[in-house]
């Protein structure tokens, strides 16, 4: 089974707000976020995919989730490329 990492950018705040997860089903995941029934955090706002890595494992889609979620020099030079 294929295994995605992905980090999405809130569309509708002028504050920078990002999230990292992993999933199986991108696309799906991606409605669920904004249809408010995706994680907790990310309620009540709009998102657009702006990075997305492939992995063949769930753990090593879990390790490389991790690490981009503590690498603020990382999510911060994604963020600013995908505008």
């Amino acid at each position: 089974m294929t295994y995605f990492v992905y980090m999405i950018r809130c569309v509708s705040s002028i504050k920078k707000k990002t999230y990292v997860g992993y999933t199986s089903n991108l696309k799906k995941r991606i409605i669920l976020h904004n249809s408010n029934r995706g994680a907790k955090s990310t309620k009540g706002h709009k998102w657009k995919l702006i990075y997305k890595k492939k992995f063949s494992s769930k753990s090593e889609a879990m390790s490389y989730e991790y690490k981009l979620k503590h690498d603020r020099n990382k999510r911060m030079y994604i963020f600013n490329k995908s505008l």
